[in-house]
């Protein structure tokens, strides 16, 4: 008997006659009812509207795990914008541990030394895999001794994250967002609230691509929360707690310039390198670290920026406050800010408008349309060590210890024209040049010069870099007698290379592995 020709026409619940296909889309999906279909299907990552008269608002994070059907061996994410204040990981895996949720990977922008219970999570089973672009304190030195994790900890950089997530490789299943100020809704921003962040750039692209988004505030303002930065449609569920970490912990590590002899002039050199080059013109675009070298060279260029009248088109990074007094000053015309570095920074964000926040992705994603960091006339680095081809560690200390990470270092560096490593020939006693890295961060083909005490090294692949600097008279030297002084004057000898298990791996911003780094056993004084 034939099979029976399938139905031209449905009824949908308005029983409106429909087609039942149409070529080019397939089979129709008939109307069922105004609120049938607002909810998210199953497997899917499409975005669906919250259903009618649904509040968003969960009275803690429990509910939110509930909620958001958190399982095991699924993805969770962070972002590090309170960067050494931040509470929000640590309030979360408290919680996930007493669901008795295990095998989690936790991608997590950057880590800081208040992040140590993750130390317990880990050993505990609730996390088993780790992505970050950044590591220092209990977690990084810990992790450096040891592979607790059931694979390598992947140390991304910040463009190489959003890269990884937008392109599905790092499959987020929940995010949960640190929010200094959000409404029931979603909406959220980082300016307002007791623990107000400034930009939230590394967030942006987790909610963006996350299954589902959990917006963790201490601050609960009425809708709609005023201005914006992150808005309702990306965001699933909302918890207020009594706090989300501390501002003050934002300006950790060094914001301070440096008044040493050696590093003014180190910076004073790296200036007269930019001068030199061409590049300080009309137009200049500009980034620097929050290193005290890296903001001394910021003041020497200030100088001569005003003394020029030359005005920059922008600055850009994790912004400090030393930026913010050049943008003031009328030198850069707008500020590409993808996290604050201090509370000057923040107060800047929160009220001039050419003070923009970027995305991580629109920061420095290598496979994106175009990326600031393609933008950059000059970068300003600093180094833990430079090897003799150019390739820059800021990842280990010469024993193997993981003492940071990339995070923008080789974003920049292959988006800038001009990529300026500033440092000293020794630190701690140990060569800072030297013949090989410990670690490969980022590869010597994207390093133009370094800048020492000692005199500036140039590429030799810049040929008119190096011709220029020499007409202007700065004093140059090979890199190898850079490393022939350095291991002249250092105190302390690096020991053997670390030889244990891998224990993380150092992923370049394409996501090819650039490095592995491998335990270093017990280390004094731990």
């Amino acid at each position: 008997m034939p099979s029976a020709e399938p139905p031209k026409t449905i009824l949908n619940a308005l029983q409106r006659e429909v087609p039942a296909f149409m070529p080019g889309r397939g089979a129709i999906r008939a109307f069922r009812g105004a609120n049938a279909d607002t909810g998210r299907a199953p497997g899917s990552n499409e975005r669906r509207g919250a259903p009618t008269g649904r509040s968003k608002l969960l009275k803690d994070v429990q509910a939110a795990l509930s909620a958001s059907q958190l399982k095991d061996g699924d993805t969770i994410s962070f972002h590090h914008h309170l960067r050494n204040g931040d509470r929000v990981l640590n309030l979360v895996l408290q919680e996930v541990a007493r669901a008795g949720v295990k095998n989690l990977t936790v991608a997590i922008s950057s880590i800081f030394p208040v992040h140590g219970p993750l130390i317990e999570h880990i050993r505990s089973g609730v996390v088993s895999r780790l992505y970050t672009s950044y590591a220092v304190g209990p977690v990084a030195k810990v992790l450096s001794q040891e592979l607790l994790l059931e694979a390598p900890m992947v140390m991304q950089t910040h463009g190489g994250r959003a890269r990884a997530i937008e392109s599905g490789e790092l499959d987020i299943d929940v995010a949960f967002v640190a929010a200094p100020a959000c409404d029931r809704y979603g909406n959220m921003n980082g300016v307002q609230g007791k623990a107000a962040c400034g930009t939230l750039g590394y967030a942006m692209v987790d909610v963006q691509h996350a299954k589902q988004v959990v917006a963790i505030t201490d601050s609960l303002v009425p809708y709609p929360a005023c201005p914006i930065d992150i808005t309702q449609e990306c965001v699933d569920y909302v918890v207020e707690v009594d706090s989300i970490g501390d501002r003050s912990g934002i300006v950790s590590g060094t914001t301070r310039m440096t008044d040493e002899p050696e590093g003014l002039k180190i910076a004073q050199m790296a200036a007269r390198v930019i001068d030199a080059s061409g590049m300080l013109q009309d137009g200049f675009s500009f980034q620097t670290g929050a290193g005290g070298i890296s903001l001394a060279v910021a003041a020497s260029l200030k100088g001569l920026m005003h003394e020029r009248g030359i005005q920059g088109s922008f600055a850009a990074g994790g912004i400090t406050g030393y930026l913010v007094d050049m943008h003031e000053a009328g030198l850069f015309r707008n500020l590409f800010d993808v996290q604050c570095f201090d509370l000057r920074a923040i107060e800047s964000y929160r009220n001039n408008r050419a003070h923009q926040a970027m995305s991580a992705s629109m920061y420095a994603n290598p496979h994106n349309r175009g990326a600031v960091v393609n933008q950059l006339d000059t970068v300003i680095l600093g180094a833990a060590e430079v090897d003799l081809d150019f390739n820059v560690n800021v990842t280990t200390a010469s024993s193997g210890l993981i003492i940071g990470g990339s995070g923008g270092h080789s974003d920049t560096a292959a988006g800038a024209q001009l990529a300026i490593i500033t440092t000293r020939l020794t630190g701690g006693g140990f060569p800072k040049i030297v013949d090989r890295v410990t670690t490969a961060t980022t590869p010597g083909e994207t390093i133009d010069a370094v800048v020492t005490e000692a005199g500036i090294a140039v590429n030799p692949l810049q040929t008119e870099l190096r011709d220029r600097l020499q007409a202007a008279g700065l004093p140059l030297v090979s890199i190898d007698a850079l490393r022939g002084q350095a291991a002249a004057i250092c105190t302390n000898s690096p020991g053997p290379p670390a030889d244990g298990e891998p224990v993380a791996l150092v992923e370049y911003r394409d996501g090819s592995i650039i490095d592995t780094v491998r335990a270093v056993g017990q280390i004094a004084g731990g």
